[in-house]
């Protein structure tokens, strides 16, 4: 899918828990990167934990545009992990939206 670089939109999700939590956390958040890569419109999605605070998780996801970042935050697998990780969080994700201003490398 082609897409206007202005178009695309690109996300920071910041995850944070309690160590008796990480395990099961960094599990859940694992569940959403596959299904989310297959999703039409998504540029990447990956996964990363902090490493001064292992407690800390970010997703850095690309979609081509609105849509398709809506779209995503509605699918079924979202819903469903989400529903089961938010227990498990301090407090609710922190979501930061961004375009992109360099070109990609």
């Amino acid at each position: 899918m082609q897409s206007l670089k202005s178009d695309e939109q690109h996300i920071i999700c910041e995850v944070s828990c309690e160590t008796p939590n990480r395990a099961k956390v960094k599990e859940l958040l694992l569940e959403l990167v596959g299904p989310a890569r297959l999703e039409e419109g998504c540029l990447y999605y990956d996964l990363y934990q902090k490493i001064e605070e292992p407690n800390t998780f970010y997703i850095l996801d690309g979609w081509v545009n609105e849509k398709a970042v809506a779209e995503h935050a509605q699918h079924p697998n979202v819903e469903r992990v989400m529903e089961r990780m938010s227990p498990l969080l301090l407090s609710p994700p922190k979501i930061t939206l961004s375009h992109r201003v360099s070109d990609p490398s």
